[in-house]
């Protein structure tokens, strides 16, 4: 019988690797534009469980307690990596890089020593432009140029992908190609789709139990001030939702969106809606608790996003080198 991850996955054209795997958006994405995932890592243990359901493999664990030649060889790294300032200590004294301590520097230890790989694909917050003041974005601008690569950045909106949620990310983008004369950060063409916005009405279900919202919580906490907050949406709702964050399960009325319906009148989303606002197929498995899906998704990229650049990646940026 085939595996989860076979089923998954057609025909390869090229290899990757999946660091910071989370749930596997990634690995999805890039399964879809021909990759074939070598190597996984993911050290949150309820991610690996999700992660083992639907590819049949659990991830390695601490990507700092793996060495690089524990890794097969791969053509395109991917990774949403945590954003961590980076201390100026170490390369003050000459102790190393000036990513080192950091998860970012693992990164670039593992490029560093698979001089193989291609082209990388990060992801993380809009907020990493100006994080510790622009420094963190500065460093990973040198360090990838170090590296030899050629990159560009952009931050990107899932809503334009045809996912009915406001959830924009920075993508980074790079290839390494032996002999060329542009290394560092220079404006790309990116191979993207034209734009294709969804409304998130239609992908509300009509009937759901077990995710309603207490009337007690709905009249001392979410209905107390009538300030449009929170977001309420129903099947008529025209636009896409707030962006999903990690922390949904614990119904906060500033950055939440519920939906009108349910016994009580008001419900958190279902995992069906959640599948659709992140791009995740709907035979997708959720093997953990409803507090841990909303974490994981919250956590995870929009799987649309990252296809439309893995497919420019596979079809433009992996040129033989």
């Amino acid at each position: 019988m085939p595996s989860k991850s076979s089923s998954r996955e057609r025909p390869t054209a090229f290899s990757f690797a999946d660091l910071f795997a989370g749930i596997g958006g990634m690995r999805l994405a890039f399964a879809a534009a021909g990759g074939h995932c070598v190597f996984s890592s993911e050290w949150d243990q309820y991610a690996q469980k999700t992660y083992a359901a639907n590819f049949g493999e659990v991830p390695r664990g601490d990507i700092t307690k793996i060495q690089s030649s524990e890794i097969p060889k791969f053509d395109v790294l991917c990774a949403g990596f945590p954003c961590q300032p980076f201390s100026s200590i170490g390369k003050r004294q000459g102790f190393g890089h000036p990513t080192q301590g950091t998860l970012f520097h693992e990164i670039v230890r593992i490029l560093r020593d698979h001089d193989e790989c291609r082209a990388i694909l990060l992801e993380n917050v809009p907020g990493l432009i100006t994080h510790d003041n622009g420094r963190t974005l500065s460093v990973i601008e040198s360090s990838l140029t170090e590296l030899g690569f050629s990159f560009d950045y952009r931050v990107l909106d899932a809503h334009d992908f045809g996912v009915p949620q406001r959830r924009q990310r920075i993508y980074i983008v790079g290839t390494r190609l032996k002999g060329s004369t542009t290394i560092g950060r220079h404006e790309m063409e990116w191979g993207l789709p034209r734009r294709r916005h969804v409304d998130i009405g239609p992908f509300l279900e009509s009937s759901v139990h077990g995710y309603e919202i207490s009337k007690h919580l709905q009249d001392v906490y979410l209905s107390k001030h009538d300030d449009g907050r929170p977001e309420i949406v129903h099947r008529g709702t025209k636009g896409p939702v707030k962006t999903l964050v990690a922390s949904y399960y614990k119904i906060q009325r500033l950055t939440g969106t519920f939906v009108r319906g349910g016994e009580t009148g008001l419900r958190l989303l279902s995992e069906s809606e959640c599948k659709a606002i992140m791009g995740f197929p709907k035979d997708f498995v959720i093997p953990v608790s409803r507090s841990q899906m909303y974490k994981q998704f919250g956590n995870s990229v929009a799987v649309p996003v990252v296809r439309a650049l893995a497919k420019w990646i596979e079809r433009d940026l992996l040129m033989p080198s």
